[in-house]
């Protein structure tokens, strides 16, 4: 069976190597991005199952980047990442595909949860 895979977009790198630890222990295949051209760059070539998309990117913002995802491939699941002062732009990004947020600082454990099981569906469907 292919890995599923899971694309980590944030421009913090230590965000990026903590939730791609956590997420290649539990088995994905897993990417990062640190903009919105590379995390565009990486969907086109590898079509993630999964990305994990902070709100406040240099250069594109968070809504932007999913807007593309959504546009290139609808069925990419999209999880927002945010900090306290974005919450405004929490419906913007719900309204426009993405399942669910979490604000910073967040546990990882209900974040590896969260993906695993948006991740399991999928896996059902297909099993």
């Amino acid at each position: 069976m292919n890995k599923q895979k899971v694309l980590i977009v944030d421009d913090q790198n230590g965000i990026r190597i903590l939730l791609m630890e956590v997420f290649s222990s539990e088995g994905y295949e897993t990417f990062q991005a640190a903009n919105g051209k590379t995390a565009l760059d990486i969907v086109k070539k590898h079509e993630p199952d999964l990305v994990l998309l902070d709100m406040k990117i240099p250069g594109m913002d968070g809504l932007e980047i999913l807007k593309h995802i959504k546009q290139m491939n609808p069925d990419i699941k999209v999880i927002m990442m945010t900090a306290y002062g974005e919450l405004d732009m929490i419906k913007e990004a719900t309204d426009l595909g993405a399942l669910m947020h979490f604000t910073k600082p967040f546990d990882i454990d209900e974040m590896r949860l969260a993906v695993n099981m948006q991740l399991q569906d999928k896996s059902n469907i297909c099993g």
